[in-house]
């Protein structure tokens, strides 16, 4: 209900600092690197903190998969980045046609799904994710339509459907 920035800012920064002496932070090193992200899993299950620029996340897995459910899934954390990009692709978008739209709202989810054709995919089950877009302002139904369109064009929409190259080495380290 913290409605002011600097509020919330101060709230949040007041159970970070409390929520450290819980989670064994002081005995680890801080996350370092000179890439855009570095993600560290340590012994306690699955919980992962991630850095990304001066951003501090964290990741686990839910309770049914062994996890203890500290912070989203690594497929939570892949549809989030799809809709952060959908709805700031579709806020821009809005800004510069000069369109009265209050809030872009982008509704995901992830599922694995059996398909007939074992062309398609190996061991007959592919990755579907639904987006669902909600649009509140008072533009015509014409333009939610374009909106949906421009949707399609957002960067983390086109690099899910190009061809993706992940390149894996090991990183040398001093013991």
């Amino acid at each position: 209900m913290l409605t002011n920035d600097n509020d919330a800012s101060y709230a949040g920064k007041v159970i970070s600092s409390w929520l450290v002496r819980y989670l064994n932070l002081a005995d680890k090193p801080r996350l370092n690197t000179d890439k855009q992200a570095v993600v560290r899993t340590g012994r306690q299950k699955y919980y992962t903190e991630i850095l990304t620029g001066n951003h501090s996340l964290v990741a686990d897995e839910p309770l049914h998969v062994h996890g203890q459910d500290l912070g989203p899934s690594p497929y939570d954390l892949l549809v989030s980045a799809l809709g952060a990009c959908t709805s700031m692709t579709l806020r821009m978008y809005a800004d510069a046609k000069g369109l009265d739209v209050e809030v872009i709202k982008v509704h995901l989810q992830h599922t694995k799904e059996h398909v007939e054709d074992s062309r398609v995919a190996k061991g007959g089950k592919i990755d579907i994710i639904r987006r669902e877009i909600e649009i509140t302002g008072n533009i015509t139904h014409e333009q939610k339509l374009r909106m949906v369109e421009i949707a399609n064009r957002c960067p983390d929409h086109k690099t899910l459907h190009s061809n993706i190259l992940v390149l894996t080495s090991l990183k040398d380290t001093e013991l």
